[in-house]
């Protein structure tokens, strides 16, 4: 899984979300920790160990 193309098209808003699958949150946390631009994404963990993350909406 290409996850730094999947962070890359959810920081331009090119994604609206992605859901992360209990057994790809580790590797999924990796690239992120690892983007230059992680502070565009937010995640929220559902029921059952899903996250969908979607690109940071600042409220001012």
């Amino acid at each position: 899984m290409d996850y730094q193309k999947i962070l890359e098209q959810l920081a331009s808003g090119e994604l609206d979300h992605y859901e992360v699958e209990p057994k790809d949150a580790f590797a999924f946390q990796a690239a992120l920790r690892s983007f230059g631009k992680r502070q565009n994404i937010t995640g929220k963990a559902l029921r059952g160990g899903k996250i969908v993350y979607r690109q940071s909406t600042t409220e001012l």
